[in-house]
């Protein structure tokens, strides 16, 4: 297989290269950010025919590499290959997995906000060219995997799990939480964004939001439930009262492979891990984390209300990693933008528009 990795020096981007070298695939292009180091090392390993990254790495990128091709993260989706892993964080995101998908290829999906702005757009694209789009999350990839070979309308609810974050239970006070404390997640070795995203719980919002335009079920039938053992990743509640659920360890180069090996399941180096040995199920608490409840609300209201909120907490996300704001005010600012949001049909030009406005009254 001929794989394009887009986000190749985050989380999902590297793991998504040791997927690679499990499975013998050869990469044939990588774009990624402002990391130089890793990402030379990945030029020097895989050789991809061609590269983007910042503008100011290149004279060191050439000065390394010679023969290297440098171009954009949209030509870098554009190649030629079977499959692209789309993992570039945000609304950065959205233009090189456009380019994937208007290409044809499958598409592995990490990037949920793409899917949470612009899903039906998104959707329209990949049918017009034959693309398929398959889960990363391993929350959505259970749903995917229990979905398969079930008619629709036996589903009564699909429902994501949620670790809890660091803060399920304690401090009592979330005002004094710092970023070096957000992001000690106990489960999952993500990148900063998502791992703050994942203390507030505003990324199981998104995953509600990535679950509803991805499987194209209504926002009522999506439910959340905390299960801090994060074991189970995703359960599909049927009519008839039974349940089918995905489990296994959490490892994100397990939804990585099945995404690009679908439907086959390719032996692993974590095979053989054990089982645990409990596994409980709470339900949120959407007083202590608000902005679960803001993501419900963003996706009742839809269209650009859920493109809204997702540029907002890019920006309060930003902010309290810097230090300008209390862990507590992320919420306030997602409630913020979403209640001066303007209600505008759904389309790439509003889109970037409402991003462009909601990042900046997030700034205020």
């Amino acid at each position: 297989m001929r794989l394009v990795v887009l986000g190749s020096t985050g989380s999902i981007g590297r793991q998504a290269l040791e997927v690679a070298r499990w499975r013998g695939y050869r990469v044939v292009g990588l774009a990624a950010g402002r990391n130089l180091e890793v990402l030379s090392e990945q030029i020097a390993l895989f050789k991809p025919l061609l590269v983007a990254a910042e503008e100011e790495l290149h004279p060191e990128l050439k000065a390394r590499f010679p023969w290297l091709r440098l171009g954009t993260p949209e030509e870098v989706a554009a190649l030629e290959a079977e499959a692209a892993v789309a993992a570039i964080p945000g609304l950065a995101g959205l233009d090189p997995t456009r380019a994937a998908v208007r290409t044809g290829k499958r598409v592995a999906l990490a990037n949920k906000e793409s899917m949470v702005a612009a899903g039906p757009l998104l959707w329209k694209e990949a049918e017009a060219a034959g693309a398929e789009i398959l889960p990363v999350d391993s929350e959505h990839s259970a749903l995917f995997q229990a979905l398969l070979g079930e008619p629709r309308e036996d589903v009564a609810e699909l429902i994501l799990t949620a670790s809890g974050g660091p803060f399920l239970d304690s401090p009592q006070d979330l005002s004094e939480v710092t970023p070096e404390m957000a992001l000690r997640h106990p489960r999952w070795r993500m990148g900063p964004k998502v791992t703050v995203d994942s203390a507030t719980l505003f990324n199981k919002g998104l995953e509600v939001l990535e679950a509803k335009e991805l499987f194209r079920f209504p926002l009522e039938r999506i439910k959340v439930l905390v299960h801090p053992q994060a074991y189970v990743h995703g359960l599909v509640r049927f009519q008839d009262g039974s349940l089918k659920a995905s489990l296994g360890p959490t490892d994100m180069r397990l939804p990585i492979q099945y995404a690009l090996t679908h439907p086959r399941r390719p032996e692993t180096p974590l095979r053989d891990l054990p089982l645990p040995g409990r596994l409980d199920f709470l339900p949120p608490n959407l007083e202590r984390f608000p902005a679960l409840a803001l993501a419900y609300e963003a996706g009742k209201r839809g269209g650009v209300f859920q493109v809204a909120l997702s540029a907002a907490d890019e920006v309060a996300v930003e902010r309290f990693l810097k230090g300008e704001i209390r862990f507590t005010d992320i919420p306030r600012i997602l409630e913020k933008v979403l209640s001066q949001t303007p209600s505008l049909p759904l389309s790439w030009e509003n889109l970037y528009q409402v991003d462009a406005w909601a990042k900046e009254v997030a700034k205020e």
